[in-house]
């Protein structure tokens, strides 16, 4: 086994530098200071509530593993075979033991998260089969790929975590993937991230077993160290590989983000309301489960919900019902107290173009306005997950920073000195060389490091570039000037000797 470095790390004089049009700051995570919009009146959330529950007590769902039918039995739930019927009562004193804010540990402790109330954090795309490389190639995406773009992640200011499996690196066997995806985490970047994508219990056992060496084995045991997407298979079935990887992480206290992958009109009712509902009971019931598992464990509710093109079959990203079941969702997090997870770039686009622009703006003012406290797929995503691109990866993060600073606000504290500006500049002056602008211009307004608003005949002069343009070359230009963050060698080689150990005992034909 090699594990290649895909580039050299860089002398201290170019570690210094800023990239070109980048800046090198670390944006902290976001404080809301915008109120939350309510789509629903309280008494419609209350229906919500209440038909989710009915759901839960007359319908039931199915837990379609033989060790969680038992604990739900034991619990007290109404257990046939696999359908579990869970009363009101159980599941709101099972909901109650979640807690209401996660501290999620990075690596480097300055890039410790803290999860609820009015914070929210930014992650980018996972588990695209697919790349679209420097070359505009479109392909399957490799370890390289991985390597690289786990880089361009630790380089984005605007980004406060990795995802994990943010390209499948498709040169490397199914049953051997998790280790790579982990250690390309824990090498290239010190920020918080995710565990792999659809992993059994054996390789969620693998991925603690490898943030142990790196974090220590008694630190992990009572911290939140990553997280992990965990999906229910609408309508109403919690899989056994779900629960088999959900188990591993509730009992080591590792959050996961219970989201049912719902897609309207296929596996849930043609119906924003109807969908909701279904979904909510759906997250809910996975969250009361890892109360069973351990009392006390953080959890994340979560949805990832899309509208279905009923003439064609195939999922659309960024429609009005999808923003209108991420505000609903928003609302039902905030009725349980509940941090919550949603999504932001997720679109259908092929290409980063105007579709994709559309469609980004549309979900991600939902994500922000829903209050969500971790938005995922906020960066790279093309045709609903199957692409990952550099261009829109950067695209994004600029306009990740642009909602990042709507979200803060308004800051009422300036007004006094923007008053004394006008009396010192008076009627027909103007302002750029008055104190407050001097003091001022670096950071009253945002700019977008990739939207051109110079002249046409400027444009022109230094090439007539398009965004995806100026995106590709920023790109490689933060590449350039990645700093690897320092991992202690004996814990790295401890990681690679795990790798070589596990690959050897996990068969390459095992899926």
């Amino acid at each position: 086994m090699t594990i290649e470095n895909p580039r050299r790390r860089r002398s201290g004089r170019h570690r210094r530098q800023t990239s070109k049009g980048v800046t090198n700051v670390a944006f902290p995570v976001l404080t809301r200071n915008i109120p939350v919009y309510d789509l629903l009146p309280m008494e419609a959330v209350e229906l919500i509530d209440q038909e989710s529950c009915r759901i839960l007590e007359e319908i039931g769902i199915e837990f379609r593993d033989d060790e969680s039918a038992e604990m739900w039995r034991v619990a007290g739930a109404d257990v046939s075979g696999h359908r579990i019927k869970i009363d009101r009562s159980l599941l709101m004193t099972l909901l109650a033991k979640v807690p209401s804010n996660i501290t999620l540990n990075a690596r480097n402790p300055e890039r410790n998260l803290i999860l609820g109330g009015r914070n929210t954090a930014f992650l980018p795309g996972a588990g695209m089969p697919y790349i679209r490389d420097f070359e505009g190639v479109r392909r399957y995406s490799r370890k390289e790929d991985l390597y690289t773009i786990h880089r361009l992640t630790h380089a984005a200011p605007q980004l406060q975590s990795l995802s994990s499996t943010q390209c499948e690196p498709m040169d490397v066997q199914v049953a051997h993937r998790h280790l790579y995806v982990t250690y390309s985490c824990l090498r290239w970047s010190d920020k918080p991230f995710m565990s792999p994508l659809a992993v059994n219990s054996a390789r969620a056992k693998d991925v603690m077993d490898m943030v142990g060496i790196v974090f220590g084995k008694d630190f992990i045991e009572n911290n939140s160290v990553l997280t992990a997407v965990v999906n229910c298979n609408s309508p109403l079935v919690w899989d056994a590989t779900m629960l088999d990887q959900l188990k591993v992480y509730a009992k080591c206290n590792q959050p996961a983000m219970l989201s049912p992958f719902a897609l309207g009109g296929a596996s849930t009712s043609a119906s924003t309301i109807g969908a909701v509902a279904q979904v909510n009971a759906e997250a809910l019931a996975g969250i009361a489960f890892t109360q069973l598992v351990r009392a006390g464990s953080p959890q994340i509710y979560g949805q990832f919900m899309l509208a279905v093109d009923l003439q064609s079959g195939a999922p659309m990203g960024g429609t009005p019902e999808a923003a209108h079941m991420m505000l609903l969702t928003g609302q039902m997090a905030r009725r349980y107290n509940l941090p919550f997870r949603t999504s932001g770039f997720h679109v259908g686009s092929k290409l980063p173009d105007a579709q994709a622009g559309y469609e980004s703006n549309m979900l991600m003012h939902a994500a922000i306005l829903c209050g969500a406290h971790y938005i995922f797929h906020s960066a790279g995503w093309l045709e609903n997950g199957l692409c990952f691109s550099y261009e829109k990866f950067m695209l994004d993060c600029d306009q990740v920073g642009a909602w990042y600073k709507y979200a803060q606000g308004v800051d009422l504290n300036d007004l006094a000195g923007a008053m004394e500006a006008i009396r010192e500049v008076g009627p027909g002056g103007h302002f750029l060389g008055t104190g407050h602008t001097l003091a001022n211009f670096e950071t009253a307004f945002y700019r977008p490091a990739l939207m051109d608003f110079k002249s046409f005949e400027q444009w022109t002069s230094e090439g007539a570039k398009d965004a995806a343009t100026r995106a590709r070359e920023m790109a490689l230009d933060v590449l350039n000037h990645y700093e690897e963050p320092a991992l202690d060698q004996s814990r790295h080689q401890e990681l690679l000797e795990f790798i070589k150990r596990r690959e050897r005992e996990i068969p390459r034909s095992f899926e």
